[in-house]
């Protein structure tokens, strides 16, 4: 195909390249998996956002780097399936419908059931649609054919079959537990949905009297209000102050009830009185007390956090009003004898942020043990799931090991409703897919499942599961990666791994990347209240999708934090811009060659030889780095590269025969850009797909997309070590010399003398084939290269490896100040030379690193000292010893 410079604007501007491109892509069909049997499968699904609103910086994050490792696979070679979908997200899209309502002064009570819910299906709608733009803008490849919702039919079905399997072998039950209770939600919360706070409150010091009236018995709270439902005080039983009290009677202050004292080994002896009073409706460690003596269980609460009937006088009153009014009652009555201050960590809802009731509920529990036993024995076998960073394999082990019954059913509306039914008369529970066939004499459990209940499907229910012949699973399944933060390895992570087992018999993905969380500059968590937030979507109007993605991809290493700056994007945005300039720059000297014109056959020259062989370096580092998920590195990697070597010295290099009389020479470099450049697009396509898609579209291509094209291979017949050092010899006087001229300001416009000392013959011929770069980057008004020179007086000079340069600078030198920058640089050869030589002096270093690396090593002292040689003598030189 032919390439038309001229269709590439002169600016690089973003959103002129972003605009369209996306729909582009989605016609063409690239992103669909393609059931292509003689590729290998390949597998993400993403981790479903919420209908609650717009994507954060996290999700931009999250989905960038799933693009990544999708994009690279396909080109690859896999057919690759990344499957798109949404949360119904319970509790949160309940409470954002809620409030809609509330603004328009109803409530879902006056809307009924299933009215709200079709009210809640219009807001899902809406915000759907607002998240397939956010992916589009931010350039995300996913087969939207197979968009799948945790509300849709075929993830319903699945979460019956799961719920009704479990039930039937023993796994889930009902029963009456202390759970954590949202009174603004009115709704049951599972352990990490609720948030610890350090709050300041008080310890309330009681005394109950005795029933026989010999004395009482002292006894704290925190939360006084409960007391109204105690049923008994505990000590223990090895208590020597209250051994003969066990098996009497305490009068209940303010309702007069007799309750027992009851010897447990709950109770610290050590801790405040020894003395405990035991609420088994309000607190789970009393709920268990209780079970043991079989005591009685009184609720003194309503679901929204006000008092019921059993608190008497208390009744209709708010539990903090009722906290105060009792007090008052207590201090009034001499049973409170002391308040004191006391700093303690207290549950607040993660979606309301009310304060967690402990209470007594009848809730669905799954019972964890088994399920999560199974977890833990596979990450012991070959077929585990491998966390990267593996560190986050203990995290996910800790927790899975000391689990608790997951509490799943929730007061609400919106979500997968329970299907259990209970008999009108009987009272028999039902529990099956579908309702019973007489169902006028039934009615189903009010509640839906815990979210999470469905998300933890998402790997199989999204292919078709329970269908185990639908052809997406078969192929598909289990999936490849799996890529989310840190903060839902409990909530999700491990939830998908034990459901996944139970009824898939294997692990749901084979790897779990785990990345931090979006910090601010100042490393702050991204919050409202701190008003520090980012919408990706604004950084994006600003500097383009492809400035983001890499700052987003490149910006930190697994498992850790990712500090967002302006100024880092920024810096991506100019790199953006560089290889759009170089890439103009190439394509404008092309000069309309085709894909079928390229040669590199011909001669070549250093550079040529070197940007090739650097070319195979970077394909082999950046294919091998993915691999094992460090984009950071990849990132150093591919921006080294591309700025330094290929912008900065191959295409200045390249001007020489570009601009020369040699068409032999103009047609190897001119093929020789196109290569390097098609495989760079390439390369880098998977972190900047659209600018590398435009680029590419205008240089000489095969094919239809770059999302489709090939993933560079190291091509070995390229790789020219001798010539690489050459070019590094070049570079390194190069360098030298425009840093001399930089001390003594001596711009590079103006001509000056150069003699170049070579160590041997073999450097001396490098240096005279390739005199003219020296001649074109240092301009010289003479150069004499030999390896037999007289070293001229009032010189400056440098040391390179095996090369002395030397740049009679009469008049503009300062002997004192170039002996002063010759021990600065002594200074700076002495610290090499002690480094390496202490490197191999560590025996340990010398028994373990592999032979190539010591030899490396070996070969750096040899040329530090070398160096170091050479400067001791210059200055001696100059100081005429």
């Amino acid at each position: 195909m032919e390439a038309n410079e001229l269709s590439m604007p002169t600016k690089y501007d973003p959103q002129g390249i972003e605009q369209g491109r996306y729909d582009w892509w989605l016609k063409g069909k690239y992103f669909e998996a393609k059931d292509d049997e003689s590729k290998k499968p390949y597998t993400i699904v993403i981790p479903p956002p919420n209908v609650t609103g717009k994507l954060h910086l996290g999700h931009a994050w999250d989905t960038t780097l799933q693009d990544i490792l999708t994009r690279m696979k396909r080109m690859q070679g896999y057919d690759v399936l990344w499957l798109p979908g949404m949360d119904h997200a319970g509790i949160a899209t309940q409470a954002k419908v809620e409030q809609k309502l509330r603004e328009e002064g109803k409530s879902r009570y006056d809307l009924g059931r299933e009215k709200f819910v079709e009210e809640t299906w219009k807001w899902k709608e809406e915000y759907a649609g607002h998240i397939r733009q956010q992916w589009a803008k931010l350039g995300l490849g996913l087969d939207y054919s197979r968009e799948r919702f945790t509300l849709d039919e075929g993830l319903s079905k699945a979460v019956r079959e799961v719920f009704v399997s479990l039930y039937k072998k023993g796994l889930i039950y009902r029963g009456e537990y202390i759970i954590n209770w949202d009174p603004s939600t009115k709704t049951a919360l599972s352990d990490i949905e609720v948030i610890y706070k350090d709050v300041q409150g008080a310890f309330y010091h009681m005394k109950y009297p005795l029933a026989d009236g010999s004395g009482h018995i002292e006894v704290a709270t925190t939360r006084p209000e409960t007391m109204l439902g105690d049923t008994a005080v505990a000590v223990h039983p090895e208590d020597d102050r209250y051994k003969h009290l066990i098996g009497k009677n305490v009068i209940l202050p303010i309702v007069g009830r007799e309750i027992p004292i009851v010897g447990d080994d709950y109770v610290d002896m050590e801790f405040g009185s020894g003395a405990v009073k035991i609420t088994p409706a309000h607190d789970p460690n009393d709920f268990e007390v209780g079970n043991r003596h079989n005591l009685e269980r009184v609720l003194v609460m309503n679901e929204d956090g006000t008092m019921n009937e059993k608190a008497g006088k208390y009744q209709g009153m708010d539990r903090f009003e009722c906290r105060k009014q009792i007090v008052k009652d207590l201090q009034e009555d001499g049973v409170l004898f002391k308040i004191e201050d006391h700093l303690h960590s207290v549950g607040h809802s993660e979606r309301s942020g009310a304060v967690v009731e402990p209470y007594l509920s009848t809730q669905w529990f799954v019972k964890m043990q088994p399920l999560a036993d199974e977890a833990v024995s596979l990450q012991s076998k070959e077929g585990k799931v491998n966390f990267v960073p593996d560190r986050f394999e203990k995290t996910y082990l800790r927790w899975m090991e000391n689990i608790r019954d997951w509490c799943i059913s929730r007061q609400l509306w919106w979500g997968h409703r329970i299907p259990a039914w209970y008999h009108k008369e009987t009272g028999e529970v039902y529990v099956n897919q579908e309702p019973p066939s007489d169902i006028e004499n039934w009615e189903q459990d009010k509640d839906v499942l815990d979210t999470w209940f469905s998300s933890a499907l998402w790997p199989f229910s999204t292919m078709g599961w329970p269908d185990v012949d639908n052809a997406d699973f078969k192929r598909y399944y289990p999936t490849d990666a799996l890529v989310t933060g840190y903060d839902i390895i409990f909530f999700w992570v491990s939830r998908m791994i034990f459901q996944g087992i139970e009824f898939t018999g294997q692990r749901p993905f084979k790897d779990v990347l785990i990345h931090g969380l979006v910090r601010d500059a100042e490393g702050r968590k991204m919050s409202k209240s701190l008003g520090n937030g980012v919408d990706p979507m604004d950084v994006i109007d600003k500097y383009g999708a492809d400035s983001l993605r890499y700052f987003l991809s490149t910006g930190s290493s697994p498992g850790q934090d990712l500090r967002y700056s302006t100024d880092k994007v920024e810096a991506t945005w100019n790199f953006a811009n560089k290889i759009w300039n170089a890439s103009r720059f190439a394509l404008m000297n092309m000069n309309g060659m085709t894909y079928e014109e390229i040669d590199l056959s011909g001669e070549k020259s250093v550079a040529d030889k070197w940007i090739l062989t650097r070319l195979n370096e970077t394909i082999e580092s950046v294919t091998r780095l993915s691999d094992r998920y460090e984009f950071g590195e990849v990132g150093r990697v591919l921006y080294n590269f591309i700025w330094d070597d290929f912008c900065d010295w191959y295409i200045e290099m390249a001007k020489l025969p570009l601009y020369g009389e040699n068409e032999a020479a103009k047609k190897t470099t001119r093929s020789i850009l196109a290569y390097v450049l098609d495989n760079t697009m390439r390369l880098l396509h998977p972190f900047m797909p659209f600018i590398t898609e435009e680029i590419w579209q205008n240089l000489p291509h095969e094919g239809e997309s770059i999302t489709v094209a090939k993933w560079p291979e190291v091509n070995p017949e390229f790789t020219d070590q001798k010539a690489a050092g050459e070019m590094k010899l070049l570079v390194e006087m190069i360098r030298s010399v425009r840093n001399i001229r930089a001390e003594v300001n001596t711009p590079l416009s103006k001509k000056i003398k150069m003699i170049v000392k070579a160590k041997d013959e073999s450097i001396l011929e490098t240096l005279q084939k390739n005199s003219a770069y020296i001649e074109r980057f240092c301009n010289p008004e003479e150069l004499t290269l030999g390896t037999e020179l007289e070293t001229p007086e009032k010189a400056m000079s440098a040391v390179v490896t095996g090369v002395e340069i030397f740049l009679p600078l009469a008049g503009l030198i300062n002997i004192e100040e170039e002996i002063a920058r010759l021990q600065k640089e002594l200074e700076k050869w002495n610290k090499e030379v002690e480094r390496v030589q202490k490197k191999l002096g560590n025996e340990g270093f010398v028994k373990k690193a592999p032979e190539k690396v010591i030899e490396e090593e070996r070969a750096k002292e040899k040329d530090y000292l070398e160096k170091r040689a050479t400067v001791e003598e210059r200055i001696k030189e100059l100081k005429g010893e």
